[in-house]
């Protein structure tokens, strides 16, 4: 690896600013943070155009696994020091590796859905942190593809990415609008179920087992009339409590593992 020691380094300027979405909309790049979530995107065929590595803080397994897929793939690598690498973190990441890759616009059309998919949409989140959590939990049920409908906020937030534990490199994922979604979950036949305080049906009551669509919207605004059309089911968690409703990735926690239930044909064992 070559060595940068200087802060003023074009590279790293660069690579600094990919923290904001402004700098990563600009460059079309962004950065992934974390030895953990650079080892998934790697394991998912994710090729980074340069990384900066501090070797001394590389002290993990997942660290040293990733550096070991970097060298495979000839992934150019900048040795930079601690407090450069400082400069280059977003939060308070210090596993020692910082890597930067192009961006790229998943569209519907690039998903290839299994045979009995279960697809999800999430419409008009903007906290990035509850993108991640929900890709987390599909990635744990075994969802077929996250669609972001009127997405709020860029797809490759860093706090996207930490959120989701790297699985955003896992989950096929696209974003469209809101009424691209509701065509292209038409033209696949997918059953769709859309989660709504005024749902009229309880989500234990509906069939997850064949090919269906989940569709969730945020907290304080819920979902937009696109899904009131025709062949939509409105469904509906019970809320015992003064609460109204459950923050979104609690909610996608929940259908997702009701679905995973249903197709593994699992009852009750006790």
């Amino acid at each position: 690896m070559e060595r940068i020691t200087s802060p003023q380094n074009p590279r790293v300027k660069l690579a600094a600013k990919l923290a904001d979405r402004r700098g990563r909309r600009q460059q079309g790049r962004f950065a992934i943070h974390g030895a953990r979530e650079l080892r998934r995107a790697l394991e998912a065929g994710v090729r980074p155009t340069e990384v900066f590595v501090c070797p001394e803080l590389c002290r993990n397994d997942d660290a040293r696994e990733a550096l070991q897929l970097l060298r495979q793939l000839g992934v150019s690598r900048w040795e930079v020091a601690p407090p450069l690498l400082e400069k280059l973190s977003y939060g308070d990441r210090s596993d020692g590796i910082v890597a930067i890759v192009q961006d790229w616009t998943p569209a519907l059309g690039d998903v290839k859905l299994p045979p009995q998919p279960l697809v999800a949409v999430l419409e008009g989140i903007e906290k990035p942190g509850n993108v991640g959590a929900v890709l987390r939990s599909a990635d744990a049920a075994g969802v077929s593809s996250l669609v972001i409908a009127d997405g709020g906020t860029d797809l490759f937030n860093p706090n996207t990415i930490r959120a989701s534990l790297g699985t955003i490199f896992t989950v096929p994922v696209c974003c469209a609008t809101s009424g691209e979604t509701l065509s292209w979950l038409r033209d696949q036949k997918l059953k769709i179920f859309a989660a709504r305080v005024d749902g009229a049906i309880d989500y234990t009551r509906v069939n997850f087992a064949q090919p269906a669509a989940i569709v969730l919207g945020s907290e304080a605004d819920g979902l937009c009339d696109v899904w009131r059309a025709e062949g939509v089911t409105a469904i509906r968690l019970p809320m015992r409590g003064r609460a109204d409703s459950l923050n979104v990735s609690a909610t996608a926690a929940v259908l997702f593992y009701e679905a995973l239930k249903q197709r593994e044909g699992r009852g009750s064992e006790v």
